[in-house]
């Protein structure tokens, strides 16, 4: 079909008077609805549509001249995208917040109000998924030519409700009333296929393919949200997959009485999208989630197959026109999806196909721990995916002759993609990094530790491929938008909002370090962030706390090694001393965030002990006017962007060489807080660019960990030996925060004694000096203003625009 008139036509003015029309018209036409009926949902999705409507027209523009220009594309593939809420984002990108809000205000509505009607997209948990949405945003602002591939959660993770002090799982059902962003492609769709069985056949020409047949299938459909660059008229996309079955709904069965049978097909594929990341502590749940993982690598990778077929005609150039980013393990599978579509689909040679598949894939890797490296069982993927399975096979084996010379057995297991033994596994890390072009660690310390600690024969045999690009976050989220009035300070004192895209223009705040009147104002900005926080808490939590107290905040998914429990010992041990009559030396409130995977049941009781010692603190006349403790329910992004803005403290406090880099550490900085951490992850390097006069290091570094574990390290020898450590487990064990069932947390505090694999109580007691030089400085005023306004104008590296650029140069080959 073609249409006479060329589409997109004008673009739609962005003038305050055609936006309240626009919103006008999407009341009326869109929701149907009269200024007496127009629920608060009514309003956002009206106002959404509104700016939607403005970047459609970038929208098809970008994807016109990105087709035309014929560029190499980057194709990213997370398994999670943590994007936030997207009004706010979207207004701002495009330079029409006056306007917005000005057309808003006429209606006699407010856009504050309105901002707050939209659910946070529950697409991703932590810092894996907010990396990818910073990283999407820095390829638009950019001006790459990206897509985003990932999965289209019906109900996100879960929504975390805190009852009785423990967390319980609800479904986020953030979908519930729609969303108006996303552009559902229906006749967009593709083939998923599972279990059946593997044939050989032999095409004319005597060659020798397989076919992949009696097959379970499912359907793979494309929906679209748009992901707008900073003001430079660039809309790149991120198409997520949703599942449904090749048949909807069976008439026979219907009608024969089988009413639930009737629809088994449908429920059986749509379970692939229900949650991220189900609780796989059983085989059904690895099951599903190895599902998920293969749907939509599969998706993704015959999308951009079909796409480059479109537009070149030929796969032969896959590689120098395509790159596909793997993040993490979670899409290692496409290694060898892409070599059964080169393959089965299009007949190439194991030698042509290798060549393209090896070429065309990059992998970027997240953890340091082995438990963390994805593994699936052979008889898994061999029932689920025998021809991946297959193609798995052969890359090991021609891996195993090529490593056979020069390397030792045990080394040659390492190096192995498919372990050695009765029931092995199949590594995604090692598939991941022998299918690709280029392995990238996320900080300099976590590469180091790749190639030295986790992959040393791997990084040998392929020199070169092992790099470094250290993660970023985007200054458009993370300073503009969640801290308006910190970002008018910084265009004021660099003239312009240059700095929105150059952040290392942040360095002029430094020339006012020595200004009094300037560190006022800074301090009052965020004084008065910390104000709306706690009014904030109070209204929706009903939690009191003084604005003038340390704001000490920790807010990060829960894991031991990320050691919220050394924060809750600090806690403790600060509590105790206010009973034994110590005052400290400046009043504190200590606010947790974050969500415990459910089946992770050690994380659980962590969060259910915060709340019991915040509970224990806060009912306490003594305590509370020193101490304030609580954990915020069902933390996402926006209560991210509500809590770093308010932050003084920022805690970062992993077990040196386990975290990979974070990204909370650099968020927190670039508003003003002080970290207090070890010297881990990005940790390292912020404290490189701020000073180590403006962070507080504290703890064992990385290899003096390594060294104390070797030596034969000792958590009761040090139970035994410091009185303060003694008295805080004793609490824990004794049931001084669990007087209704005093063996609680029992098993919190032998498994400090027992096993304490991340050395909490090796670090506690320069935790706690540490804390105490946090308060001592806290209570000179202009020398901790210093110190904040520092960590601002020197947090210019760690921009994800910069992370970008460095990907686009040293890995992609697009800029």
């Amino acid at each position: 079909m073609k249409i006479r008139e060329p589409i997109p036509g004008a673009p739609l003015p962005v003038d305050q008077p055609s936006i309240k029309q626009s919103i006008v018209h999407h009341l009326a036409h869109t929701r149907m609805r009269d200024q007496y009926r127009a629920s608060a949902s009514d309003v956002f999705h009206a106002v959404a549509r509104a700016v939607r409507d403005r970047i459609a027209d970038r929208w098809l523009g970008s994807t016109k001249a990105q087709w035309d220009d014929g560029k190499k594309r980057v194709y990213y593939l997370s398994m999670e995208y943590l994007p936030g809420r997207l009004l706010r984002d979207a207004v701002l990108n495009l330079g029409i917040e006056s306007e917005v809000r000005g057309a808003l205000t006429e209606l006699g509505l407010s856009y504050d109000d309105v901002l707050e009607t939209e659910a946070d997209p529950g697409l991703g948990n932590g810092g894996l998924g907010r990396l990818a949405s910073c990283f999407l945003d820095s390829m638009a602002t950019l001006g790459i030519a990206g897509t985003g591939y990932g999965i289209r959660y019906d109900y996100g993770m879960f929504r975390q409700a805190i009852v009785g002090g423990a967390q319980v799982e609800e479904p986020d059902t953030w979908l519930l009333h729609g969303t108006p962003w996303e552009v559902s492609r229906t006749e967009t769709t593709y083939t998923v296929r599972y279990e059946g069985r593997v044939e050989p056949r032999v095409d004319p020409t005597g060659r020798t393919f397989y076919a992949w047949v009696d097959t379970h299938d499912v359907i793979a459909e494309a929906h679209d949200i748009p992901v707008p660059g900073y003001r430079n008229g660039v809309v790149n996309t991120l198409r997520l997959w949703s599942p449904r079955p090749v048949q909807e709904f069976d008439l026979a069965l219907f009608n024969a009485g089988d009413h639930f049978g009737s629809v088994h097909k449908r429920n059986v594929a749509e379970n692939i999208s229900r949650v991220l990341y189900p609780n796989d502590s059983g085989p059904p749940g690895k099951e599903l989630r190895l599902r998920q993982e293969y749907f939509f690598v599969s998706a993704s990778l015959q999308d951009a197959v079909t796409r480059h077929l479109a537009r070149w005609g030929s796969l032969d150039d896959l590689p120098e026109k395509c790159v596909f980013q793997l993040n993490d393990t979670h899409p290692a599978l496409a290694v060898a999806e892409m070599m059964r579509l080169l393959m089965d689909e299009h007949l190439f040679t194991w030698e042509r196909a290798w060549s393209i598949t090896k070429r065309a894939f990059a992998y970027t890797n997240h953890t340091l721990m082995p438990e963390a490296l994805e593994t699936w069982p052979v008889h898994m993927l061999d029932r689920l995916l025998p021809r991946q399975l297959d193609i798995i096979r052969e890359i090991d084996r021609r891996l195993g002759i090529e490593i056979a010379q020069g390397h030792d057995e045990q080394a040659q297991a390492r190096m192995a993609i498919i372990e050695r033994g009765p029931q092995p596994n199949v590594r995604m890390a090692n598939l991941s990094i022998v299918g690709s072009f280029s392995v990238n660690g996320v900080s300099a310390l976590h590469t180091q530790l790749l190639r030295e600690r986790m992959f040393p024969e791997l990084d040998k045999f392929f020199p070169g491929k092992f790099k470094n690009e250290t993660n970023g976050v985007t200054p458009r989220r993370w300073i503009q938008q969640c801290n308006p009035e910190l970002a008018k300070l910084i265009t004021e004192v660099v003239g312009s909002d240059a700095w929105v895209t150059d952040l290392e223009k942040l360095r002029e705040l430094e020339k006012h370090a020595g200004d009094s009147a300037f560190l006022e104002r800074f301090r009052a900005i965020k004084r008065d962030n910390k104000v709306k926080l706690a009014a904030f808490l109070e209204k929706e939590h009903g939690f009191r706390c003084d604005p003038s107290s340390i704001f000490d905040i920790q807010i990060k998914r829960i894991h031991e090694y990320k050691r919220q429990l050394l924060n809750v010992l600090h806690v403790i041990h600060r509590y105790q001393r206010i009973k034994a009559g110590e005052k400290p030396e400046a009043p504190r409130t200590v606010i947790f965030g974050g969500k415990a995977a459910s089946a992770y049941d050690m994380a659980k009781r962590i969060i259910h002990l915060i709340n019991n010692v915040a509970k224990t603190i806060n009912e306490d006349p003594e305590a509370r006017e020193h101490l304030r403790v609580f954990f915020v329910p069902n933390y996402r992004v926006s209560y991210a962007e509500r809590l770093i803005p308010a932050a003084d403290l920022s805690e970062q406090i992993s077990t040196a060489g386990w975290e990979a880099s974070g990204t909370g550490n650099m968020k927190f900085a670039m508003n003003g807080a002080v970290t207090i951490g070890t010297l881990d992850g990005a940790n390292i390097e912020i404290a490189d660019a701020v000073g180590e006069d403006n962070v507080l290091i504290f703890g064992m570094t990385a290899e003096q960990v390594i060294q104390r574990v070797r030596a034969g390290y000792q958590p009761w020898q040090l139970y035994e030996s410091d009185q303060r450590l003694r008295a805080v487990i004793d609490g824990i064990s004794h049931g001084a925060f669990s007087r209704d069932e005093p063996g609680r947390f029992r098993p919190v505090a032998q498994s400090l004694l027992d096993n304490d694999r991340f050395l909490l109580l090796g670090d506690f007691a320069s935790y706690v000096e540490t804390q105490q030089r946090a308060e001592q400085i806290f209570r000179d005023v202009p020398r901790w203003t210093r110190m904040s306004l520092l960590n601002v104008a020197r947090m210019g590296r760690f921009s994800s625009d910069n992370t970008i650029r460095g990907y686009a140069k040293d890995i992609w080959g697009v800029l």
